[in-house]
């Protein structure tokens, strides 16, 4: 094993959150988040989170600023809980301080739980002596947040659930890479006022599975939805990849409203925004748009270049639209750098 960086010394990581095509919504083992079935999901550009990490034998306890301000709560404990995997597998006991920061809504349904524990997995390991492969990254990502798994890579990624209790073969591996569908775009939709997630989502969808009347249903399904993906991804089917993803998504959102009590992410301003993308698809005579979101306000809606202008002014008029951005297939998390503790 390697030794750590000298104390007192930040090693910083950069991670994309990316957005599940597939979702994977139910866990078969909480402690190891190991998911009940493969999921899928693409890793978009511009947004991103950087974290840096130091471990000094002077600190007496964890600390986490996010986006400038100190962390507590149930982000802390998450972070202080990632941390001691961490420790584990490096032999390290000292404590650490994190700094993150997000240019994007945390907590909010634009996966920042995804992007943030992939970089805090790449920040952690390298600052703690770890060389890891992606793959061995990814497994590592997994125990903070399931979806960090696939943030350790660009392009298109899939989540393996695997089988084995000890989650050795559960890992993302990416499908295609971020060229593979140049002209696809996702057009974020923010939703002004969009409010945070009141039960963290590992919670919530214990509760599903628990609840749901659909979730059985949706168990026998969800793996041959994904495998249509997978295969409408390499062909570049532009028809049936919106078809399929809108699917995939309805049928999350109905096992996330028949949970006892329901969750009920959207707000009419997101409700507004899917029916604006099924009225366009209805008035151009085949789809030009296909919608998603994850446990969140905030919708995310697949189109292509040459359709941009016209579903992105549509998208715009709907009132309690904030913002939209464009966003395209995004790279993989990466090192952004070793820096002194006053930098």
């Amino acid at each position: 094993m390697s030794q750590p960086f000298p104390p007192a010394r930040f090693a910083g990581y950069e991670a994309a959150p990316n957005i599940a095509l597939v979702k994977y919504w139910g866990m078969r083992d909480d402690r190891l988040v190991l998911p009940r079935n493969s999921s899928l999901s693409m890793t978009v550009s511009r947004l991103r989170t950087r974290t840096w990490v130091r471990f000094d034998p002077s600190l007496r306890s964890d600390r986490f600023s996010l986006n400038g301000r100190p962390a507590g709560g149930g982000p802390l404990q998450g972070a202080v809980d990632f941390l001691d995997v961490v420790r584990e597998e490096a032999g390290v006991s000292m404590f650490a301080e994190i700094r993150s920061h997000n240019n994007f809504p945390t907590a909010s349904g634009l996966a920042s739980s995804a992007s943030g524990f992939a970089a805090l997995a790449g920040a952690a390991s390298l600052a703690a002596g770890l060389r890891w492969s992606p793959r061995e990254m990814s497994r590592l990502a997994r125990r903070g947040s399931g979806s960090a798994s696939r943030s350790i890579f660009g392009g298109f990624v899939e989540w393996q659930a695997g089988r084995r209790p000890d989650g050795r073969d559960c890992f993302a591996r990416p499908l295609f890479r971020a060229d593979h569908w140049p002209e696809l775009r996702d057009i974020v939709v923010l939703i002004a006022d969009a409010p945070e997630k009141r039960v963290r989502s590992a919670r919530a969808m214990q509760e599903t599975v628990r609840t749901s009347p659909a979730y059985s249903e949706r168990q026998r399904t969800v793996a041959g939805r994904l495998a249509a993906l997978r295969t409408a991804l390499r062909t570049r089917s532009a028809d049936r990849f919106l078809a399929l993803i809108m699917e995939e998504c309805d049928d999350f959102r109905r096992v996330c409203e028949t949970t006892v009590p329901s969750l009920d992410y959207l707000t009419p301003s997101s409700r507004a925004v899917l029916a604006a993308v099924l009225d366009l698809n209805r008035r151009a005579g085949h789809p030009v748009a296909g919608y998603t979101h994850d446990a969140g306000a905030h919708v995310h809606v697949f189109t292509f270049q040459k359709y941009v202008p016209r579903v992105r002014s549509r998208l715009r008029r709907i009132p309690g639209v904030s913002a939209t951005r464009v966003l395209s297939p995004g790279p993989a998390a990466r090192v952004i750098g070793v820096r002194s503790r006053s930098a």
